[in-house]
């Protein structure tokens, strides 16, 4: 939006310091209009749920290991139970789904929730190839007066957040120039596991599997939280994106909500030596976006397991910082974390003395409870959320415009209108994944 609007959308009274009441925002629903609630998978990140949807209907269950059902029934009571989504998705009378399993179907769930008119909440990452993200937008589009949707990046709840982009918005640290992210995160892992025994009786492997290869079974993939743990698998090109479906989700969307990027125009990246069944630990990708109406171009990058941008100065160390952004400005730098920030000015400017913040503190209120804003948007699809599937979808398709990149060792011409790369056509083999027969993205 107009630095205009944005700052026309606060209110300013002489108290000196405002929050708007959330309810201006997103509106209140009736406490007596449930929501039939699909929870697709109901271990691991679909617990966290739990406590949200208490409130709805839970009507359906669905996992692929039917040893979690007898305690989630305990939770949700009467709820029929599947073990595959596609069935689970077309039971009568569900309103929303909640979307908790492997990577490697979200884009696949959500995209068939929404053929169904169904609201979908997502845990991150949306998707795991571009042209995923692109779909799964395009479908919402379609249907977003209709449909309230949100990606699991409930970080964004945090007040610092909403503080960070007004600074920059504000003039803090001059017009904008380039951004950069970071997460320190080093999993190694040398190839995809052999086979090893079979599945436990209840565990639907196959399903597990879904859309990707085959593999074999081998209980490494589902080590930790009782075979809940994303880290065990999500490094693997057919099951996930590696780091930056994991906390590279969370740390990009730190500086994606301050910049308005859109969709970039270059991608280049560099790293280690290509696996061809792992993704890359160390990593480093940087894109270019054509100015919008607040600012002019800018360079956004991308650095994970180790590769880092260059401290501002030679005192900060940037490392101390594991998950983090780093903002410059023709007058300085804001760098920052979750919960914290911190400005660095210029040489001769060093007071700032031309950034003078707003003389009434306008404050934008924090986003709140995560999924309640979602369920709020269900009642009320006129509501906003914070990350519905074009904001989301266009932050994970650059992300994962830079695997390809890094795959392809060209700095890619991107047309994000088109979806393609127009001069390395090899490249555009990368977009897309092939998926097992049978298994079909728009269903």
């Amino acid at each position: 939006m107009k630095r205009r609007n944005f700052l026309n959308t606060t209110a300013i009274t002489s108290a000196g310091l405002t929050l708007l009441p959330s309810g201006l925002l997103r509106g209140a629903a009736s406490p007596n209009n449930k929501l039939n609630v699909a929870l697709i998978g109901v271990w691991g990140r679909g617990l966290a749920h739990y406590s949200a949807l208490a409130e709805e209907n839970v009507v359906a269950l669905c996992d692929v290991n039917e040893a979690r059902f007898p305690e989630a029934l305990q939770r949700f009571p009467g709820a029929k139970t599947y073990v595959d989504w596609r069935k689970c998705l077309d039971q009568k009378g569900l309103d929303a789904v909640v979307i908790c399993t492997a990577d490697h179907t979200h884009a696949f769930i959500a995209n068939w929730a929404l053929n169904r008119g169904l609201h979908v909440y997502c845990e991150k990452p949306l998707a795991v190839s571009v042209e995923e993200a692109r779909v799964v937008r395009a479908n919402w589009l379609s249907k977003k007066d209709k449909l309230a949707t949100q990606v699991g990046m409930q970080r964004h709840a945090e007040p610092n957040f909403n503080r960070i982009r007004e600074l920059i918005r504000d003039g803090a640290i001059g017009d904008l120039q380039s951004a950069a992210a970071w997460g320190n995160r080093q999993i190694r892992r040398a190839g995809y596991l052999p086979a090893e025994g079979a599945p436990p009786n209840g565990f639907h492997f196959d399903l597990w599997l879904g859309p990707s290869p085959e593999h074999p079974y081998n209980p490494g993939y589902f080590k930790g939280s009782a075979g809940a743990n994303c880290l065990e698998w999500n490094m693997y090109w057919d099951f996930g994106a590696g780091q930056i479906g994991d906390m590279g989700s969370h740390t990009m969307d730190l500086l994606w909500n301050a910049v308005d990027a859109g969709l970039p125009i270059t991608a280049e990246a560099k790293g280690e030596a290509f696996n061809p069944d792992v993704t890359p630990v160390e990593c480093e990708s940087h894109f270019d976006f054509a100015a919008n109406d607040w600012r002019g171009p800018i360079r956004v990058s991308w650095y994970q397991g180790g590769a880092m941008p260059r401290s501002p100065k030679p005192c900060i160390d940037l490392k101390a910082i594991g998950h983090g952004a780093m903002f410059k400005g023709s007058k300085g730098f804001l760098i920052a974390d979750f919960e914290s920030r911190m400005l660095i000015p210029y040489g001769d400017k060093a007071d700032l003395t031309d950034y003078k913040p707003r003389s009434v503190k306008t404050l934008l209120p924090p986003v709140g409870h995560f999924q309640k804003q979602w369920i709020d948007a269900c009642k009320n699809p006129a509501l906003k959320t914070a990350c519905d599937f074009e904001y989301s979808a266009n932050m994970i398709e650059q992300m994962l415009l830079g695997l390809v990149a890094y795959r392809v060792g060209k700095k890619l011409a991107y047309d994000g209108k088109t979806g393609k790369v127009t001069n390395a056509p090899e490249a555009n083999e990368l977009l897309s994944r092939k998926y097992r027969d049978g298994w079909v993205l728009n269903g």
